[in-house]
């Protein structure tokens, strides 16, 4: 099947999991898009099962919190960031529960965590305006960079090089091999007092890259060139919350959540809106990501929504 502009419109609400007593922090799909974990204020640790839709376990974070989460490649353990005691990443064994490495040295909240989707390593960025390189086989930092402001960061789909939002002005483009020359590309768009940036991601084919703020915009880059390709509003966003953007699978999509519950969708490259989706979420969607194999996505405020079309194009 494949993804259109009908078939996009089609998509409903299959399931609700009220698993949460507060908000969900952010959430992550196996890259076989089985399952997908979750992060919560009530420091919790949801697995839930794709393929026959519930929850599957509930893991504890009480002491440190849990808020970004990120699958590695083996697919029971998990990196996460905490919101509690200390800013050190934590590298977890859900099959066990039991935690295989710390990664200590940022020593401000971490606000950006990215997986290398080839090898073991990954690279966190903080407000203490840094960006960290690891590996997971290391507790000790693989690369350090001191940047001008708050970064937001993002490997590209084939894991070279890696990209940071700096500052809410700035695009860096690094080759992981030679970071430490600097980038071998800035893009500058235009500043904007009234935003912050507050994520970063690549498509899937690596043209494009979307920044999301904690405004009401989001802004679609040529991965290349650094041209604005498109700027996306008309979604609800008056409180500056951190609302998820993500790609399709296909790179053809965009889509973000929005105070108000609603998700909306956008054409990459038309820019056009092609769908309005209510996932009658009580709160503001903080999270959105399509699954990486099936046709559905997940959404989340405080409940997880998981989404289905409901035509077969």
């Amino acid at each position: 099947m494949k993804l259109t502009d009908n078939v996009l419109r089609s998509f409903r609400v299959a399931k609700v999991f009220r698993e949460n007593s507060d908000k969900i922090n952010c959430f992550d799909f196996s890259s076989n898009g089985e399952t997908v974990i979750s992060s919560s204020d009530d420091d919790s640790i949801v697995l839930y099962d794709c393929q026959e839709g519930k929850p599957k376990r509930t893991l504890y974070s009480k002491k440190y919190g849990v808020d970004l989460i990120r699958y590695t490649h083996a697919a029971n353990t998990v990196v996460y960031s905490s919101n509690k005691i200390d800013d050190t990443i934590r590298y977890l064994s859900l099959h066990d529960n039991k935690y295989i490495r710390y990664f200590p040295g940022h020593n401000k909240r971490v606000v950006a965590l990215s997986m290398s989707p080839v090898d073991d390593t990954f690279i966190s960025g903080s407000l203490d305006k840094t960006i960290r390189l690891w590996d997971l086989r290391s507790p000790n930092c693989q690369g350090l960079m001191h940047l001008q402001g708050k970064p937001v960061c993002s490997f590209d789909p084939e894991g070279l090089i890696f990209a940071a939002g700096v500052n809410s002005e700035m695009v860096k483009l690094y080759d992981l091999r030679s970071f430490d020359k600097g980038p071998f590309a800035t893009f500058k768009l235009p500043y904007e007092r009234t935003c912050e940036w507050t994520g970063l991601k690549f498509s899937n084919d690596g043209k494009l890259i979307l920044v999301s703020t904690n405004g009401g915009t989001l802004r679609l880059m040529d991965a290349f060139k650094g041209a604005v390709l498109h700027s996306f509003g008309g979604y609800n966003n008056s409180k500056a919350v951190i609302l998820e953007a993500s790609f399709t699978p296909d790179s053809q999509f965009i889509m973000i959540g929005s105070e108000d519950g609603k998700i909306h969708v956008w054409n990459a490259e038309s820019g056009m809106k092609v769908a309005l989706l209510d996932g009658k979420h009580t709160g503001p969607v903080t999270c959105l990501q399509f699954n990486p194999k099936f046709m559905t996505f997940a959404s989340a405020c405080s409940n997880m929504a998981f989404w289905l079309p409901t035509i077969d194009d």
